[in-house]
């Protein structure tokens, strides 16, 4: 899910500066949210250059993706699930979850990073991306 939004971001960034922006509307994406992401993308930029940190790119596709995961790993350590029978178990609290049904994988990985955890008839963890717990 996250390799979505990254890919959501960089396609979408044009339609912005255009006048073609019901395309957000029409898939649920915040023009709001976009717009914070971008200036935060240029924060880190802008931090990196006054830095002498180099600016390069890892790649593209598979290698970029992998890279992304690496990093958001990295940042969310503390809220990843492995998957134990038909659950999966955080880390942290030991606590048994559900993927929610709206969280983008259409599989069931051994291991998940998570963003968010939601509460309602049962715990469900959402904004989910697949990791390899080497990383």
């Amino acid at each position: 899910m996250h390799v979505a939004i990254v890919d959501t971001h960089s396609d979408r960034m044009s339609l912005l500066d255009s006048k073609d922006s019901n395309w957000l509307w029409n898939n649920y994406i915040s023009q709001r949210s976009l717009l914070e992401a971008e200036k935060v993308r240029r924060q880190l930029e802008s931090l990196m250059v006054r830095f002498g940190i180099d600016l390069v790119s890892v790649g593209k596709g598979q290698k970029i993706y992998r890279r992304i995961r690496e990093a958001i790993v990295c940042g969310f350590f503390m809220q990843v699930a492995h998957k134990e029978g038909q659950v999966y178990v955080t880390i942290k609290d030991n606590q048994e979850v559900s993927l929610h049904p709206s969280c983008g994988l259409d599989n069931t990985p051994e291991w998940v990073i998570f963003n968010e955890f939601v509460l309602t008839t049962r715990p469900y963890i959402r904004t989910v991306t697949a990791m390899d717990p080497k990383w």
